[in-house]
């Protein structure tokens, strides 16, 4: 029997390359989601089912499912992928973008686990898998907001998987460090300041993550590995990390004291 497995947040990113690797290696029911179902076209020919779908509306979220389990009778496997960046300093960002931050990141996730969960329950067995990020350990200037989403999902994870233990549905958590995609050139684009106090130290972190070497980074390739393996896999990890930096900085951040771990980072910025 085909397993189904469901990726939420599947036109770009990681999401689309883990459908596509899932699609070429067969033996999967596919099911992919996104705002922009547009984008997903070429999933479709290639064997996916294209459900259209905003995390943010409960109604989505729950239509999509009901409609897989019509299908299909079970869901195996959810990839809650779906992710964005509101960058720019705490202060600067405004209310109603912090408010979509974790509406995407923190409770579309919730709702999608949300919804899946009962079924699998029922089936006794199930996976959730969690795309979370480095910035679930280390936060930094410029990204406040959006590290704090990830601090939220990674509390959340933690939780959820002590809660279902024994009940046949695992929950697995990927934490991915800087990679080869265009999430920076979206979340770059909206980057906002209008306090003056900021805007040089906007200026250079805007500036610094624009660097070319910057973004010398590994493909997605390490990542969609482990989304795969932690969607299929008999026996998956807890949590994978799949960078060199992701590997590394939370144990870094284990042992750094907080005024040198500033210091790293205001100097890297340019700030004395």
């Amino acid at each position: 029997m085909q397993k189904v497995i469901w990726i939420v947040g599947a036109s770009s990113g990681f999401g689309r390359d883990c459908a596509l690797k899932l699609l070429q290696m067969g033996g999967y029911k596919v099911f992919v989601s996104s705002r922009r179902a547009e984008l997903m076209q070429d999933l479709a020919q290639m064997g996916a089912c294209v459900l259209p779908l905003d995390v943010c509306d409960e109604t989505s979220v729950n239509t999509a499912c009901q409609t897989i389990l019509e299908q299909e009778n079970r869901i195996d496997a959810l990839l809650a992928n779906a992710g964005l960046g509101v960058y720019g300093m705490v202060e600067a960002v405004d209310m109603a973008d912090i408010h979509y931050q974790f509406d995407v990141n923190v409770f579309g996730v919730a709702r999608c686990l949300k919804a899946v969960l009962p079924q699998m329950r029922q089936q006794k067995s199930g996976r959730i898998v969690i795309t979370e990020s480095l910035a679930a350990h280390a936060s930094c200037i410029g990204i406040g907001w959006y590290a704090a989403s990830k601090h939220a999902l990674r509390g959340m994870h933690t939780a959820l998987r002590q809660e279902l233990h024994g009940t046949g549905v695992k929950v697995i958590a990927i934490e991915p460090g800087r990679v080869k995609t265009d999430f920076w050139q979206t979340a770059g684009a909206d980057i906002q300041n209008n306090i003056k106090d900021y805007q040089q130290l906007t200026d250079n972190f805007i500036a610094y993550m624009d660097k070319p070497t910057y973004w010398q980074t590994p493909s997605t390739d390490s990542t969609v590995k482990a989304m795969i393996h932690a969607l299929t896999a008999d026996k998956p990890k807890t949590v994978y990390r799949t960078t060199h930096d992701a590997k590394l900085f939370p144990l870094l951040m284990k042992f750094m004291p907080n005024w040198l771990y500033d210091k790293i980072v205001l100097s890297q910025l340019g700030v004395k």
